[in-house]
């Protein structure tokens, strides 16, 4: 599966922003997807995730409660959005497929990824 993560720009302190990732070449309903991010000089985080139907999904604490994950299995799309930003949102975001049977906390599993979209969140 191809991923195409968009969406990112700047945006205030505790403004919003909605990332979309396109999937093609694959049944993206067979997969598990998460939001990763990486900031400068830091190591890349699971965010967010959600299994293949939707059903569970996994939230960081750091975004409990601002960020939420859906996809649309019909589009072959994934989203996040993210409310009440903070500067320390700030950083790469990458859209990511896991194969369906495993934990969406297992980040080994997740094998397809997005070029990367940024966000920068201004104080």
């Amino acid at each position: 599966v191809q991923l195409q993560a968009s969406g990112g720009g700047l945006v205030q302190a505790g403004g919003s922003l909605r990332l979309s990732c396109a999937a093609s070449r694959g049944t993206f309903g067979y997969y598990h997807m998460g939001w990763f991010r990486q900031a400068p000089g830091k190591e890349r985080d699971l965010v967010v995730a959600i299994t293949w139907s939707g059903a569970s999904t996994y939230y960081a604490d750091s975004v409990k409660g601002r960020f939420t994950i859906s996809r649309d299995n019909a589009k072959n799309t994934l989203y996040l959005q993210m409310n009440s930003l903070k500067p320390e949102d700030t950083a790469v975001y990458y859209c990511a497929a896991g194969a369906a049977g495993y934990g969406l906390g297992y980040i080994s599993n997740y094998k397809y990824w997005g070029q990367g979209t940024q966000v920068t969140v201004s104080s």
